[in-house]
C-alpha cells in the first residue's frame, strides 16, 4: 500500500488540487495551503497531515479518499472546525475562522456547516422530529418554528410517517436519513460527510448517496465526502486523494490505487 501511495503521488504530482482548473468562475468555499496536523502520543510526535494543499468551490461534491489511517477523518474534522490545524492556512469562505474566539466559531459551525457521520450520533431518547430540531434550538429558534422546519425537511426526504418514532424504531437507512435532515435543516453552505454509507448495506447506501446528490442539486450545498465506496467516489465532481499526508487530485482510473474499495 505504501508503494502504491508513493506511485500515486508521483503520477498525480502535476495536478495540484489547489489550482482553480475548470472551477475558476465559482466561489471559493475552502482554501487550504500548507496544512499540517501533528499529534503527540506518549511524547512521540506523529505528523498526520503535512503541507496539504487543496481548494473546494461552491456547489461541488468532492470525495476525499485514501487508505485507512492516512488522515481523512482528521482532515474532515479540521474542515468542520472540530479540530485545529497545527500550522498552515485554512480559510472558510475567505475567512480565517481559526483566529476567532470559541463563541464566534461555534455560531459559524451551527449556521454554515452540516455534519453526517458513519454512525449517526442521534439521541435515542428523542423522536426523529426532535433530533432534527436540535440545531434550531442551538440557534435560538422558537419551538414552533423548529418543529415546522424539521417537519418540512423530514417530509422532503420521505420520512413524513416517522416524525414521532424513536431512533431505535427506525431502520439503519432511516436513521441515516434523519441524520442528513438534521445536518441540512438550517440549509448550511457546506456539508461534511464521513463515510455516510459505510455502515449501510449496498441498497440502503445507494439510497443515501442519491439523497446527498439530490440535496446538493436542490440547495447548491457544497459537499465534502470521505468514502471508501468506489461507486460513490466515481460519481463525485472531483476526488482528492490523501497519501503520505498530502493531497492529490485523482482521475477515476486512479481511485483503486488510492485505497478506495478497501476497508483496511
Amino acid at each position: 500500500m505504501a508503494e502504491a501511495q508513493k506511485t500515486l503521488l508521483e503520477s498525480a504530482g502535476a495536478r495540484d488540487p489547489l489550482s482553480p482548473l475548470r472551477l475558476s468562475n465559482k466561489t471559493l468555499v475552502l482554501e487550504i495551503d500548507g496544512l499540517r496536523k501533528v499529534f503527540t502520543n506518549n511524547g512521540l510526535k506523529v505528523e498526520v497531515l503535512k503541507d496539504l494543499k487543496c481548494s473546494i468551490y461552491s456547489g461541488e461534491i468532492v470525495g476525499v479518499v485514501g487508505a485507512s489511517g492516512v488522515g481523512k477523518t482528521t482532515f474532515l474534522h479540521i474542515l468542520g472546525t472540530l479540530d485545529c490545524p497545527t500550522s498552515g492556512k485554512v480559510l472558510h469562505f475567505g475567512e480565517d475562522v481559526f483566529s476567532w474566539n470559541d463563541t464566534k466559531l461555534s455560531r459559524f459551525r451551527n449556521e454554515e456547516l452540516g455534519f453526517v457521520f458513519q454512525f449517526h450520533h442521534l439521541l435515542p431518547e428523542f423522536s426523529a422530529l426532535e433530533n432534527v430540531m436540535m440545531p434550531c434550538f442551538v440557534a435560538g429558534e422558537s419551538r414552533p418554528k423548529a418543529r415546522e422546519m424539521a417537519k418540512d425537511i423530514l417530509a422532503e426526504i420521505g420520512l413524513e410517517k416517522r416524525f414521532d418514532h424513536r431512533i431505535g424504531q427506525l431502520s439503519g437507512g432511516e436513521q441515516q436519513r434523519v441524520a442528513l435532515a438534521r445536518a441540512m435543516i438550517r440549509k448550511p453552505r457546506l456539508l461534511l460527510a464521513d463515510e455516510p454509507t459505510g455502515n449501510l448495506d449496498e441498497k440502503t447506501g445507494e439510497k443515501t448517496a442519491k439523497l446527498i446528490f439530490t440535496l446538493n442539486r436542490r440547495y447548491g450545498t457544497t459537499v465534502v465526502v470521505v468514502t471508501h465506496n468506489l461507486a460513490l467516489a466515481s460519481r463525485m465532481d472531483r476526488c482528492i486523494g490523501l497519501a503520505e499526508g498530502r493531497a492529490v487530485e485523482l482521475n477515476a482510473s486512479e481511485l483503486k490505487d488510492s485505497g478506495v474499495g478497501r476497508i483496511s
